[in-house]
């Protein structure tokens, strides 16, 4: 094994939170720096970061979207956000955004942090409220919804690898 690699198989979804553990400036700047450094086409760095730690706007987001029950408990939420005038391309948005959260949800899992990412794009629905609620403008896609606080489960690490799926230069 690679020890430095070890947190791409002990991340797990977290969705149950000590209470009242806040998270720090510094550990918050530290997420959202970690956020930037993905990859994105043309490197453009079309996102932006909506960082929600006010209790009230936690547990109204936890009432509007099916999958946010422990917004209720956690410290913090980060919405990953597109913006669509400087990616103007869906696609390419949306993976930038995908490889950004993906890095705090590493990001988190070496700081000792646990989250969850809460999908709200493609879901009308869930685009439109968190867009209402958090006064987004128009250009601003909300893409997730990151849910973090520190954990208070422990889950066993991944063993995903699927030999079946793997194929060496054609499909067969």
């Amino acid at each position: 094994m690679y020890p430095r690699a070890e947190i791409l198989f002990t991340r797990r979804s977290i969705r149950q939170y000590r209470k009242g553990a806040d998270v720090s400036e510094n550990d918050i700047q530290f997420l959202l720096d970690a956020a930037m450094s993905a990859p994105s086409a043309r490197n453009r760095q079309p996102w932006h970061f909506v960082v929600i730690n006010s209790k009230e706007l936690l547990n109204q987001l936890s009432l509007s979207h099916p999958y946010a029950k422990m917004l209720c408990n956690a410290a913090l939420a980060i919405l990953m956000c597109g913006d669509t005038e400087i990616e103007p391309e869906e696609g390419y948005l949306i993976q930038a955004c995908a490889a950004a959260t993906q890095n705090i949800l590493l990001a988190t899992e070496a700081m000792g942090l646990g989250a969850v990412w809460l999908g709200v794009h493609p879901r009308q629905e869930r685009m439109e409220t968190v867009s209402q609620l958090l006064k987004l403008p128009e250009k601003i896609t909300p893409v997730a919804l990151i849910s973090i606080g520190y954990p208070s489960e422990n889950k066993p690490r991944n063993a995903n690898y699927q030999q079946s799926r793997v194929h060496f230069n054609t499909w067969g």
